[in-house]
């Protein structure tokens, strides 16, 4: 196997005493781990960090055995977005280990590509804290956990849509929603609509509902332990 292609690390584990074993998503490969001989160095210190945007060629001889990662080079530092900034550095943390965990290895990320570029292209703009949740609002749809948006499941109406069922994933109206909203999940208008710009609370209301239907669908069917990084996001964010 041999390939060529770019992507983020979202995984750094030190290998022996200067090589590592990193973890990248990759744009055109999806989520690669492998091998990188010699890689702990002064001159490349800036290069291995979480979130950098890197290139590099993949080789292994044997499609099963670890590709080592070869001719690494930096394509966009994202530390400098990150370095005062504790929130960023909250959802950056929170980003890579949920990514790492949910995503399996060599597949396609098909329609996420264009939004994990989004995020992580823009952490300087002012709208990066959206981006992240719709990002992760789309995670749901990869790993099939797709909600039911388009209608409300008591009217069949499609009009003031408002909430979302945490039973069923399915949208509810106004009128029928207004009695039990404290149960409900605040309907994501803008996750839905890139023309509609969402407010903080709006924001934290979608990554709620996120962190609800992953843990519930995914991760306690799988029997894998949510992240703590993520578990504790939204209260970081508070802060």
């Amino acid at each position: 196997m041999q390939v060529k292609d770019e992507g983020y690390i979202i995984k750094i584990l030190k290998y022996g005493e200067n090589s590592l074993i990193i973890t990248v998503l990759s744009m055109s490969h999806g989520k690669m781990t492998g091998f990188v001989k010699s890689a702990v160095t002064k001159k490349k210190l800036g290069v291995y960090q979480l979130g950098n945007k890197i290139s590099f060629n993949a080789y292994a001889r044997l499609e099963e055995n670890m590709p080592q990662f070869r001719g690494v080079e930096l394509v966009q530092s994202n530390v400098v977005h990150l370095l005062t900034d504790e929130k960023k550095l909250s959802v950056l943390s929170a980003f890579c280990e949920l990514f790492n965990i949910s995503i399996p290895e060599n597949e396609p990320l098909e329609g996420l590509v264009r939004l994990i570029s989004c995020f992580m292209d823009n952490l300087g703009d002012e709208m990066w804290l959206k981006n992240y949740a719709v990002l992760e609002f789309r995670l749901l749809y990869f790993l099939g956990i797709g909600l039911d948006l388009g209608s409300c499941v008591v009217t069949g109406s499609i009009d003031n849509l408002a909430f979302v069922s945490p039973k069923s994933g399915r949208a509810v109206c106004l009128s029928a929603g207004l009695p039990y909203q404290d149960k409900l999940f605040k309907y994501p208008h803008f996750a839905l609509n890139k023309n509609i710009l969402p407010t903080k609370e709006e924001v934290l209301d979608l990554l709620k509902m996120n962190e609800f239907f992953l843990k519930k669908n995914f991760f306690e069917a799988h029997d894998l332990q949510f992240p703590l990084s993520r578990a504790s996001l939204i209260e970081n964010l508070r802060l």
